[in-house]
């Protein structure tokens, strides 16, 4: 019995630490990127706006959701959980709502990188500035009924909003596994292509812009995938098995918290993601860096 009180306390202590680091990673790494999104002129309207919505909602992780939760570790450290109901409801409600907006941005922009490569001259036609717009609106406002749904159903209530949710989970991975399989294999048939008009000594210097363009964007995609999914997927997985088993054993206790630090720690990621494998931004974030810390002549 001591041994487990010991794991709790270490597991408690670990992940206080983690969303400590986390945090002040997501606030300043985000509010940068949000500031070097807005100055950046030579991105797509579109994807500047899907980036931006995502970079406010890994902000609110870091500002608002990972204090409470560090705020709640400590307490239990104190062996103290007497929090008021208020301060539960507004932690369970922001937990939600910045989660399924990152969640459902990160696969919007997958989708975007897809439609980018596969619909070509057609993409600038049907993804324009006002759709995207939408789009995000939508996410916000999904983004909230699903929280405020969180607070006000029963618990019974709750048992289908959570299958609900684990169905559109698995579908949104089914489909950013789908979408990166497909630029994948896309980027692949054009290099084929490129070695063709190279033994036929075919002039190719749109061809050569068009796959370095499509190996750009494919590897930013995967990048932000491969993040996504490592940090999401054990969270969807611990989701799966409490719904189905319905365990209330303090082991997935533990597993609660470390499966949420993991989808906390993808806020502090994503700008990673974007400033090193997006030339554009990259070269924002530089210049505002530049302009905080001038050269000493």
């Amino acid at each position: 019995m001591k041994q487990a009180e010991e794991s709790f306390y270490s597991s408690f202590i670990a992940n206080a630490v983690l969303n400590a680091f986390s945090s002040y990673t997501a606030i300043m790494l985000n509010s940068v990127t949000i500031y070097a999104i807005r100055r950046t002129s030579s991105l797509p309207k579109p994807l500047k706006t899907l980036l931006l919505s995502v970079a406010v909602a890994d902000l609110g992780v870091g500002l608002l959701v990972q204090p409470f939760i560090i705020a709640l570790l400590i307490k239990l450290l104190q062996q103290n959980t007497t929090l008021p109901y208020s301060t539960l409801t507004a932690f369970s409600f922001f937990q939600c709502l910045f989660f399924y907006a990152s969640f459902f941005g990160v696969v919007v922009i997958i989708t975007d990188r897809y439609l980018s490569i596969h619909l070509h001259l057609r993409y600038q036609e049907l993804v324009t500035h006002k759709r995207a717009v939408a789009v995000v609106i939508s996410i916000w406002i999904v983004s909230a009924v699903l929280s405020i749904s969180q607070l006000w159903l029963s618990p019974q209530e709750k048992i289908y909003i959570d299958l609900v949710l684990d169905i559109i989970f698995g579908f949104c991975f089914l489909c950013t596994t789908f979408f990166n399989s497909r630029i994948y294999f896309t980027l692949r048939r054009h290099r084929n292509q490129m070695r063709v008009l190279q033994a036929q000594q075919v002039p190719q210097n749109d061809h050569l812009d068009t796959l370095a363009r499509l190996r750009k964007s494919a590897v930013s995609t995967f990048y932000i995938y491969l993040v996504f999914i490592v940090c999401c997927l054990p969270e969807y997985c611990r989701l799966v098995v409490t719904l189905i088993l319905a365990p209330t054993s303090a082991f997935m206790t533990v597993i609660y918290l470390y499966t949420w630090t993991m989808v906390f720690v993808n806020s502090s990621l994503n700008p990673v993601i974007y400033c090193w494998k997006m030339r554009h931004i990259r070269h924002s974030i530089l210049g505002i860096l530049r302009d905080i810390f001038p050269r000493q002549n």
